[in-house]
């Protein structure tokens, strides 16, 4: 069941460009200005804020399977009709209920992944579900770029090729993962109980910090590359070879941390990436940004199994989803956070900003490890309820 979880992501991530060149599209094929471009792609990312929540709900209450379909056959049919309309006011529309279908699966698959793996293999699954994210959006960057100079119409219909075959895959192969027992937490827990959760939101709050400064990459670091009279395609070969390094070493991550305690590797996870960001302050040439992407894209690749992991152990089986989709809600925010604050913070102190997110991502490092013995205590705690759950029929 996996693997077809698995494949059915990679298919979905290779296909799903239109995101990606949403913003080129308004304003290149539909002549939009800058502002209104940037309102409509606004408007996606309210859509999937609303989707991950959604997403976690309907996966807790109706099912991984069904939640999962409904997004992809709902993404299909609005990708088909941002293909053939030029009327503002649906593309807009479109793109907000688009948002919205790409992000409901995301819980859903994280969830059924946690259903389908067994406890000791969790970090290796996520492992490879990071690499596949990151091989999918590889492809679909080179993918989205060549299709963008040849047709609009044609990119959104690849686009909904790829998504219809992931729901027919899902349709075919995999069947329903929800776990049939009821707990204390499923007569009472919803999404307040994530949210007030202490161990969790924590656990959250690091991760919102991780996030703050792994998206300086995407949002603040292309400024202090032109800064440093360097072209824009140097950016670009630098993004490039972080995605690179993930795809040939991520798979080797999980034999490298396989006998370290979560909440360590974790703590030397937002060691490199702070260590790596800080360094861009010394950067002022190509080698300079290679040898710090080398450093920060180790501590990505580091991270991403125990991070995935840790999730899993503190969701309470009956609300796996749930806590899922309040985990998701990490990226909208840092993807906000990053710019708004990065772009001060660039502007008033210079290179100190660097040295700023280096000192993010010691004081993340610290947090993994101080609440690490309490989070353990709290995990083996909630598998030993699991254990004498009570059996429901159907």
């Amino acid at each position: 069941m996996y693997w077809y979880l698995w494949t059915g992501m990679l298919i979905n991530r290779v296909g799903g460009f239109v995101a990606l060149v949403l913003s080129l599209y308004l304003t290149s094929a539909q002549h939009l200005s800058l502002s209104v471009a940037g309102l409509v792609v606004g408007g996606y990312g309210i859509g999937g804020i609303g989707g991950v929540l959604l997403g976690g709900v309907l996966a807790d209450r109706w099912g991984r399977r069904p939640t999962l379909l409904l997004a992809h056959f709902g993404a299909v049919v609005f990708l088909a009709g941002l293909a053939i309309t030029d009327d503002l006011p649906v593309i807009a529309a479109l793109a907000a209920l688009l948002g919205l279908m790409h992000s409901m699966p995301g819980p859903a698959f994280v969830a059924a992944i946690v259903d389908v793996t067994p406890v000791d293999d969790r970090s290796r699954a996520f492992n490879l579900q990071f690499w596949a994210f990151n091989l999918g959006m590889a492809v679909a960057s080179l993918a989205a770029g060549l299709l963008a100079e040849v047709s609009f119409p044609l990119l959104f219909a690849v686009d909904a090729a790829a998504t219809l075959v992931t729901a027919l895959l899902i349709l075919w192969k995999v069947h329903e993962t929800r776990p049939r027992r009821a707990t204390t937490v499923r007569a009472s827990g919803g999404l307040h109980t994530a949210l007030t959760d202490p161990s969790f939101m924590l656990f959250v709050g690091l991760s919102l910090l991780l996030s703050i400064v792994t998206l300086q990459s995407s949002t603040i670091l292309p400024l202090a590359i032109t800064g440093d009279g360097l072209r824009p395609t140097v950016y670009g070969s630098v993004v490039a070879y972080a995605g690179l390094l993930i795809v040939l070493g991520q798979l080797f991550v999980p034999r490298l941390i396989g006998r370290w305690r979560k909440g360590t590797s974790l703590a030397v996870a937002n060691v490199f990436l702070g260590l790596g960001f800080a360094s861009v302050a010394l950067a002022d040439d190509v080698a300079g940004y290679v040898v710090a992407a080398t450093i920060w894209t180790v501590g990505s690749m580091i991270a991403a199994p125990p991070n995935a992991a840790v999730i899993a152990e503190l969701s309470p089986e009956a609300l796996r989803a749930r806590y899922q989709s309040v985990f998701y809600l990490v990226f909208p925010a840092a993807s906000f956070i990053a710019p708004a604050a990065g772009g001060a913070s660039l502007e008033h102190l210079g290179n100190w900003h660097w040295v700023l997110c280096g000192v993010l991502g010691l004081t993340a490092a610290a947090g993994h490890l101080l609440i690490q013995p309490a989070r353990e205590r709290r995990v083996a705690k909630q598998l030993e309820a699991e254990r004498f759950a009570v059996p429901v029929a159907g």
